[in-house]
């Protein structure tokens, strides 16, 4: 019996719930919202929205915005978690999600992300305006019922397209301030949808098993390790590239030019260095399995550091008095 069965039969049948605490229901609803996603997208709207006003916004409406933000994100998020539950019995990374485990029925996740994405919709909608709300209603319908649904499970390129849904932050925020839309946050939104493919690949290189045995598609799935490699290179000079036009068409100052450029030169470094090593474990160069790992998830987090970095310096700009 391989890892995978061995965790088929020991899964707790979808639907069955273990006696819980209050403390324990608390957390398991926290979970199902994946706090972690929510505060990456998070950390990309405060620094629109300084860039939207050109300065420091109302905090109230800072406030408000992340608010909903995160409601609508915790929504999405949990109606993924209900849709995956069956993936998430089989994959270890995921073996111990509130569902997986039964700590949450499918019904009381179900009811739970509905319900916190009609308060964050009607949240925004009276705090932030209409806009962002209609913005975070697409955000939880696309994330839900076209990744989710529709892509996930059928084509290799899930994750591109899907991770469209990530992106609505920057819309939110900026239409938050402004009342309307513009190529500023086109461009922001453009720079995060070609940072998601060099992002979630590397983690699906290193989870490649799970993902297959789950009957997930993932392009690391079906496409050898040299392949995958040269799309993270290919979409990580089209995020560059993206990026550094923020300079020209937000009328930023060198400062944002010049870090966009040292991030980018790092997130490129990373990227060649794990399309070398998937060559090389290619040509049959000792080691070069493990190495080929080790790279993706170098690459997987350093990811994470270059958008945080990467918004932090949209954040600053502004502020700055030259």
């Amino acid at each position: 019996m391989t890892a995978v069965d061995s965790r088929r039969a020991a899964a707790v049948p979808v639907g069955s719930r273990p006696r819980r605490t209050a403390r324990q229901t608390l957390s398991a609803y926290v979970a199902l919202t994946k706090p972690r996603i929510i505060e990456l997208l998070l950390v990309t709207t405060v620094p629109t929205m300084l860039l939207a006003e050109g300065g420091i916004p109302s905090l109230r409406l800072v406030a408000a915005t992340l608010i909903g933000g995160a409601l609508a994100a915790g929504s999405a998020n949990t109606l993924n978690c209900f849709l995956d539950r069956d993936i998430d019995q089989v994959m270890h990374r995921t073996e111990r999600r509130p569902l997986a485990t039964g700590l949450v029925t499918p019904r009381e996740a179900l009811v739970f992300g509905l319900v916190l994405g009609a308060v964050s919709v009607a949240w925004l909608a009276v705090t932030a305006g209409w806009l962002p709300a209609v913005l975070a209603l697409a955000a939880i319908a696309f994330y839900v019922g076209v990744y989710t649904m529709a892509l996930k499970r059928r084509t290799p390129q899930n994750i591109v397209w899907g991770g469209a849904a990530g992106c609505m932050p920057v819309l939110i925020g900026w239409s938050a301030v402004t009342g309307s839309l513009a190529w500023t946050p086109v461009v922001l939104f453009a720079v995060i949808f070609f940072w998601t493919p060099p992002h979630y690949w590397p983690l699906s290189m290193r989870f490649r098993d799970e993902y297959a045995a789950a009957g997930v598609p993932m392009l690391p799935v079906v496409a050898g390790n040299v392949a995958v490699g040269r799309q993270i290179v290919a979409y990580s000079w089209l995020m560059v590239a993206t990026s550094l036009l923020l300079w020209p068409v937000a009328g930023t100052t060198p400062f944002y030019g010049a870090a966009a450029l040292v991030l980018g030169a790092g997130f490129l470094r990373e990227a060649h260095l794990l399309l070398r090593r998937a060559r090389a474990e290619a040509a049959g160069s000792p080691r070069s399995g493990a190495s080929v790992e080790a790279g993706a998830m170098r690459l997987f987090h350093g990811s994470i550091t270059y958008l945080t970095l990467l918004f932090v310096a949209v954040a600053i700009d502004p502020l700055l008095p030259f």
